[in-house]
């Protein structure tokens, strides 16, 4: 856990909120293509070769399946990605299209992609010169340590929010699974910067994510915690806090080291007031010598800075 300042080390102590991001948080970021549908007068291999030729351009987890599984894939020129919505490029002079069925219109294809979703699968489209050419099924499964991870921060007083631009379907699904009654699902990125926003007003809040989309969100919180060594440098330059590994763990590990530490620094601030309050009229009035003063003064500092060494033990439950 890798916390860029003292500031936010005390900010982190009085996190009372923490809103999650799904994508390759929550979730393994290990996506996997499970199904291809493709749409009147198209081939699924063909669909998901133009998709997987703009996808490769992509850092979003869902886009890196997609890139994988694509068989046949050709470079895509001119690629030009709008965060929260998809991804366009020209492949083979023909201009193709992969995004949200927000951003795409699913046409014919509506009612099976409302099927992916509530099998938990996130879907994309994939439109080649304006026309739908199919649709995508992705899933990505939770992370095993996320239940016991919510469990304890709700110990821990810390109310926990679920933020994704994934269907409210897939979305509900897997935040029941997680024990996370509150999900904002379908959201874009700057959805997710009003809302972190709007609860960092209500309690200190902490948002905790790793892609390009979560840089917004990130920016706005009362701490920003970029997930993973491989979030993308947008998210880790916007965040305070930034964890090097994936294990959900380190939250409430992190949140609880931080509480404690803010508390030993509140103990130090009380002390050394209560040593400048009471030191000066003992020795205006003699009671105290010179010698005396200095001497306690002296003590003070070495209790207050013993004090702090505590915070540097780090205790694992």
């Amino acid at each position: 856990v890798v916390i860029k300042s003292g500031a936010a080390f005390e900010r982190l102590g009085g996190i009372r909120h923490l809103a999650v991001d799904k994508t390759g948080t929550l979730t393994r970021n290990r996506p996997e293509v499970i199904a291809v549908v493709a749409a009147d007068g198209f081939d699924d291999a063909q669909v998901l070769a133009w998709a997987a030729s703009v996808e490769q351009h992509s850092t979003h987890p869902l886009a890196a399946a997609i890139a994988a599984a694509g068989q046949g894939a050709l470079a895509a020129q001119d690629v030009t990605e709008e965060a929260g919505h998809g991804i366009g490029g020209t492949v083979d002079g023909r201009r193709v299209t992969v995004g949200s069925p927000r951003w795409i219109d699913a046409g014919p294809l509506k009612a099976r992609v409302k099927d992916l979703e509530a099998e938990g699968q996130t879907c994309v489209l994939v439109a080649v010169d304006g026309c739908l050419a199919g649709a995508i099924g992705v899933r990505d499964e939770l992370r095993p340590e996320v239940p016991e991870a919510v469990r304890t921060l709700r110990g821990q007083g810390i109310e926990v929010s679920m933020l994704t631009g994934d269907n409210a379907r897939t979305a509900h699904a897997l935040g029941q699974i997680a024990g996370i009654g509150d999900v904002h699902a379908e959201l874009r990125p700057e959805d997710k910067a009003r809302i972190v926003a709007q609860l960092s007003e209500a309690s200190p809040t902490a948002m905790i994510g790793d892609g390009i989309n979560d840089a917004p969100a990130l920016a706005g919180a009362t701490v920003g915690i970029a997930m993973g060594a491989t979030g993308s440098d947008a998210a880790i330059e916007s965040a305070d806090v930034a964890f090097t590994g994936r294990d959900l763990g380190l939250i409430p590990q992190a949140l609880r080291h931080a509480r404690r530490g803010r508390a030993i620094m509140n103990q130090n601030i009380v002390l050394s007031l209560a040593i400048i309050a009471v030191l000066p009229p003992l020795a205006i009035t003699g009671v105290l010598g010179l010698a005396a003063v200095v001497l306690v003064h002296e003590v003070a500092e070495v209790v207050v800075i013993a004090n702090g060494l505590r915070a540097a033990r780090a205790h694992k439950r």
